[in-house]
């Protein structure tokens, strides 16, 4: 299966970003999950994402949802919050090194069948590949980031 990521404008994606960072902070002084003032329509919809934090462009944390049961503000931020403190590859996010944190938010599509292997864009399709009860997703930007052709990024 695939998914594709789902543009967001820069004032929707300025808006999340700023949430998202918000939400971590929060996590990380033990408040309650801040609200989204005057959110964009777009962000009050049901929608997929992942939330990346990195620290010197070392990825520090990376958690996301396929699941469409929430709206995308509220994704992100329960992303957001629990990348920073819930990755079980690192240890949780420490206040100081809040102002090193880059936050690489992907809004996605709900996933699809492939039934060609012409039918992935890299950059635009991500991979979700299941095996019993473990899932696994490689997310679109990812066959960019590592210089992958579409070879390399199936067999990743």
């Amino acid at each position: 299966m695939t998914v594709a990521l789902s543009p967001l404008s820069p004032d929707e994606g300025r808006a999340l970003l700023a949430h998202a960072r918000a939400a971590i902070i929060a996590r990380l002084e033990m408040l309650p999950p801040p609200a989204l003032a005057d959110p964009a329509p777009r962000l009050l919809v049901p929608q997929a994402a992942f939330v990346t934090l990195r620290l010197a462009d070392r990825m520090r944390g990376c958690i996301g949802s396929l699941a469409t049961l929430r709206p995308l503000a509220e994704t992100v931020a329960g992303c957001a919050a629990a990348a920073a403190t819930q990755d079980p590859r690192f240890p949780p996010l420490q206040r100081r090194e809040m102002s090193g944190i880059s936050i690489e938010i992907s809004a996605l599509d709900p996933p699809f069948p492939v039934r060609d292997l012409s039918e992935i864009v890299l950059g635009r399709h991500g991979l979700v590949v299941t095996g019993g009860a473990r899932r696994g997703l490689l997310l679109p930007q990812v066959a960019g980031q590592e210089g992958w052709d579409l070879r390399a990024f199936l067999e990743a």
